[in-house]
């Protein structure tokens, strides 16, 4: 086959690293830190069937038949509700459902970013984003991060050193991979710097709502007064990611940019698993169910710090995580976390090294760690193995 009639961005997209890493730990004797997997045994598994058989018996043609591109209208209603208690005012020429934020991820990407573009984000950052946008050839800007999040002043002389650059974009909420959350005062100062430099921010938020510790802080788009900040979220964390359901809150001149590359992604979302979500957020509390969620994560994390700290050779640190999903690990600069990964592998244990969350900079000297999945009995005996490896 002639090769050279492929596109030039294959050359720059390559595999998720998790999703290869996440290959390998199908193996049973595999304990995975790795992936950012919800607790399946916290699945509403006997909700959704009672769910399913009311969608089906109320709308069971409509619930198998193409639908309209923005998404139902009651589960986008119901978006509304929950943007509202997040303090964010919106109605339904706000929102747009999408398949998982990933999605929305790309159709940003596709709304946004000509080859050659600049795109501003903090470091590390999600590396599913960094594959999304990569798609489309931009540079990227790393800003440092310290315990509060991202640095203004870096982010403030990067603008305008770039003054062209398309979007900022954060996950200000216990941020993947590290952990951390952007302080109150910065994300009043990274709205007021965007407004300065007329610059979109892309807020990704799949993690606000599992906050277990620590005072709830209003999203960054809570703040915005001029129509610039794109919010991302999902129900992938929240409920069932499985069922791949997601949104876009933004300025409906914004909203209306997206929809045509939507239309040309998929047509539309899942429309039952639209309507089963709507459905269960009517029949059933999910207010109640997400704070299930929170009392497991939270005890996992305590756990998993508890045995880092026992475990684990003295100087090396990790972030204490108010709320989400991850802990970020820091290592000595002379150790390599993907040599550490291959070794951890050989006794069974397995997490992400942190070199694939940079898209510009090297950095070989830290990994992250997944508290989400695993029972407390993995969670001990796999940090356990860790330390092993570690102080080897």
């Amino acid at each position: 086959m002639n090769y050279t009639k492929f596109s030039k961005r294959n050359n720059f997209v390559r595999p998720s690293e998790i999703r290869e890493i996440l290959k390998v730990t199908e193996r049973p004797e595999i304990i995975s830190f790795a992936g950012g997997l919800p607790a399946p045994e916290l699945f509403p598994v006997n909700e959704l069937k009672n769910v399913c058989t009311e969608v089906l018996t109320e709308c069971g043609e409509a619930s198998l038949q193409y639908s309209t591109t923005e998404g139902y209208i009651p589960l986008r209603e119901a978006i509304c509700k929950r943007m509202e208690k997040l303090s964010i005012k919106t109605s339904l020429d706000n929102i747009i459902v999408t398949t998982g934020s990933q999605q929305a991820l790309d159709l940003s990407g596709k709304v946004f970013i000509d080859e050659g573009d600049t795109i501003i984000c903090e470091s590390p950052t999600y590396l599913a984003a960094i594959s999304a946008f990569k798609t489309y050839l931009p540079n990227f800007k790393e800003i440092p991060m310290d315990e509060e999040g991202m640095i203004m002043e870096d982010l403030e002389k990067a603008l305008k050193d770039n003054p062209n650059a398309k979007f900022i974009y954060t996950i200000p909420d216990f941020q993947n991979p590290t952990g951390r959350t952007m302080s109150l005062e910065r994300r009043k100062k990274l709205v007021e710097i965007a407004n300065k430099f007329d610059i979109v921010i892309i807020e990704d938020n799949p993690y606000g709502a599992i906050r277990f510790a620590g005072e709830d802080l209003p999203p960054v788009k809570h703040f915005d007064t001029e129509g610039r900040v794109i919010y991302l979220s999902t129900f992938s964390k929240i409920f069932a990611p499985g069922l791949r359901l997601g949104w876009i809150c933004a300025d409906k001149s914004i909203i209306q940019k997206y929809i045509p590359f939507k239309q040309s992604a998929d047509l539309h979302t899942d429309i039952f698993a639209q309507m089963i979500t709507a459905k269960y957020m009517e029949m059933y509390d999910i207010e109640e169910h997400i704070q299930k969620i929170k009392e497991v994560y939270r005890h996992r994390r305590e756990l998993m710090i508890q045995c880092i700290e026992k475990y684990f050779p003295k100087d090396i640190k990790h972030t204490l995580p108010d709320g989400g999903l991850f802990i970020w690990i820091q290592l000595p600069s002379n150790m390599d976390a993907s040599d550490i990964f291959t070794k951890a592998i050989k006794n069974n244990v397995a997490f992400v090294a942190g070199e694939s969350f940079f898209p510009n900079a090297n950095f070989k000297n830290s990994f992250r760690l997944n508290y989400s999945n695993m029972p407390d009995d993995r969670i001990i005996e796999g940090i356990k193995r860790l330390g092993e490896v570690l102080k080897k």
